[in-house]
């Protein structure tokens, strides 16, 4: 895996659609060379984003309160909430490099992190007629820890990942994450039995070369 340097943006806990609203500034940025490759850290309060594949029987029961956002990323549904690290890449890719080769990057490079913080992880191969398995999975339990959708346009990549870190999974239950009804989906404290958000942010951040 080649050095891909990144500039490294920190926040906290910030509304999905403002979120959307400054990724979208970020793009056009790279894009007209106005700023360098970044990672965005932050996370979401409780909100189920879709893609536009998504089923609505994948969708959960209105009465749970928790919105839906349609979104323009790849991948199906996905749960974001307090606990979770989600990370954005804003990254040009090089020439003849295409989304799918940058995913497995990202997968390579989340599997290295998780490895860091004492989680054996991996990445799966997508058989052929089954459901994208992009993401990252643990060894040992077979759960799948991180989601990710991407999209690129005009040569710059948007959206990334979702690692469980320390937040309550119910959520995941209430509907089809990642369009695998049978997905066991699991957290960093559920696999090791602590988490700590903060060492989480600078392992990661590491892993991506971001500073």
């Amino acid at each position: 895996m080649r050095a891909r340097p990144l500039t490294l943006i920190h926040d906290g806990l910030v509304d999905y659609d403002q979120a959307m609203e400054r990724m979208t500034d970020l793009v056009g940025q790279r894009q007209r060379d106005e700023r360098p490759d970044a990672l965005w850290l932050l996370s979401h309060p409780s909100v189920y984003t879709i893609g536009r594949r998504t089923p609505l029987t994948h969708l959960p029961d209105p009465s749970r309160g928790i919105p839906v956002v349609e979104t323009g990323r790849g991948g199906q549904l996905t749960y974001h909430g307090p606990g979770q690290l989600v990370g954005y890449l804003i990254v040009k890719l090089d020439e003849g490099e295409g989304i799918v080769d940058y995913v497995r990057e990202v997968e390579l490079r989340l599997v290295e992190a998780l490895g860091k913080l004492g989680l054996p992880a991996e990445r799966r191969d997508t058989p052929p007629g089954s459901e994208l398995l992009t993401g990252v999975w643990t060894v040992e339990t077979r759960r799948k820890i991180i989601s990710i959708g991407m999209r690129q346009s005009r040569g710059v990549t948007s959206h990334g990942f979702a690692l469980n870190v320390d937040g309550d999974l119910t959520p995941w239950n209430w509907a089809v994450a990642c369009g695998m009804p049978d997905v066991d989906m699991t957290s960093l404290k559920r696999e090791l039995g602590r988490a700590d958000m903060d060492e989480v942010r600078e392992v990661v951040a590491e892993a991506f070369e971001a500073s």
